[in-house]
């Protein structure tokens, strides 16, 4: 999986040509290959060694990838890919002005490239969209970023017409607490706050690629959390999807705003059986349980038990917390629906209380807080230091051994 050391790479975010350093890969999406520095004399044999052609991608497919990245569609049809090795096409060669569209390229190729091979259905929403849809609470996170919000939604249509399970995750690119910002000391690792959205990336690609009998849609919420002249500020009230309003104390308690659109959405277009929502939630949860346990909240024991045992089974274990009355009734607002936050204590809980209120018509719905499980500064056996995949076996098991709820 390693890249030769004599790959030159071009460096999006310095603007700058480069070397490739010995331990890099190429899923690591700030670097690219420079097309007017790749080896021209490369034989044959060389060629085959690292290119997999994508070949024909369906057509709404392709016309949606052409016209969002700009590529052209001779350029589209002969993409290449394999992963965590050096990504070549035999027209780049000799056609260096395809440099911008290259890079595009390089960005979604393993996604159409997996579309295609596992039908996976994948589709998003962008800003306009949310905002049509009302989703103040999402939007709000988001709108002190250059960066645009978006949700992703992937489609498994592995089962009958039984309605699906759903698995929805926090994707906070980077938090910096918004204008609540964090403390410089330890900001660097939010990076991770994406955790959530990768484990249910993750799973969803798991389940497509192994062909799973069963029906699952997988949404993640997309946004950066940032301080700026147009962010959100404390003390702003903001209207969710759900029609509900929400008085934002703390723009550092973003996830959650981020997840209640997302909850309601899956709900409104897919009458999910059950919900699992995975997120980086809070910090309280380590003051809780650690690094080894994740903290599970849950409005059914059934659901509770499914998710406690696949955990057992993959080795990604989960301790069930309390919800009741007294933590939600910590989250009124005089002037909204509800607070973003309810207080010093207990903060794990009142996170969990306030996703809660986002479920709709009593579905089976559990919230798995994963910020202390999501990525570790030691390796074990079988994760390497960094990002741990945690959710991934633990859904994957669940979804294997799934009961169908009949009672809360």
């Amino acid at each position: 999986g390693k890249i030769e050391q004599n790959t030159m790479l071009f460096d999006t975010s310095t603007g700058e040509t480069r070397a490739m350093r010995s331990k890099e890969f190429s899923h690591d999406y700030r670097y690219f290959p420079d097309p007017d520095l790749l080896p021209v004399n490369l034989t044959q044999d060389q060629i085959d060694k690292v290119k997999t052609s994508v070949g024909e991608l369906p057509q709404a497919k392709l016309d949606k990838f052409i016209n969002d990245y700009n590529v052209d569609k001779d350029i589209a049809k002969i993409i290449t890919v394999e992963k965590q090795n050096a990504i070549l096409f035999e027209k780049m060669i000799s056609e260096t002005d395809v440099k911008p569209k290259f890079i595009a390229a390089w960005l979604v190729g393993d996604i159409f490239a997996f579309i295609k091979e596992n039908n996976l259905e994948v589709s998003s929403l962008n800003e306009k969209d949310m905002e049509k849809l009302g989703m103040g609470s999402l939007l709000g996170v988001g709108q002190g970023s250059v960066r645009e919000s978006a949700i992703v939604i992937m489609n498994w249509r592995g089962g009958g017409d039984e309605a699906p399970l759903a698995l929805v995750g926090k994707g906070v690119c980077f938090d910096t607490g918004g204008i609540s910002i964090k403390p410089a000391r330890g900001m660097e690792d939010m990076k991770w706050d994406m955790g959530g959205a990768a484990a249910v990336t993750g799973a969803m690609c798991a389940l497509a690629g192994r062909n799973a009998n069963h029906n699952v849609v997988g949404i993640i919420g997309l946004v950066e959390n940032m301080p700026d002249g147009n962010a959100q500020r404390p003390g702003d009230v903001v209207t969710s999807m759900s029609g509900q309003t929400i008085e934002v104390i703390n723009t550092d308690a973003e996830g959650r705003l981020v997840l209640a659109d997302v909850l309601t959405y899956v709900q409104q277009e897919y009458k999910p059986e059950a919900i699992i929502d995975l997120a980086t939630l809070t910090g309280a949860i380590l003051v809780a349980l650690g690094k080894e346990y994740a903290g599970l909240f849950s409005n059914n024991d059934a659901l509770s038990e499914q998710i406690t045992s696949a955990g057992r089974k993959v080795s990604e274990k989960s301790w069930r917390m309390p919800m009741e009355d007294a933590y939600d009734k910590m989250l009124k607002s005089h002037i909204a629906d509800m607070k973003n936050i309810g207080g010093m204590y207990g903060g794990s809980i009142t996170a969990a209380c306030f996703l809660h209120r986002f479920v709709e018509n009593n579905t089976p719905w559990a919230h798995i807080d994963i910020a202390g499980k999501a990525w570790s500064d030691k390796a074990s056996p079988t994760v390497p230091a960094g990002g741990t995949g945690y959710g991934v076996r633990l859904l994957n098991q669940m979804i294997d051994d799934w009961q169908p709820i009949t009672d809360s």
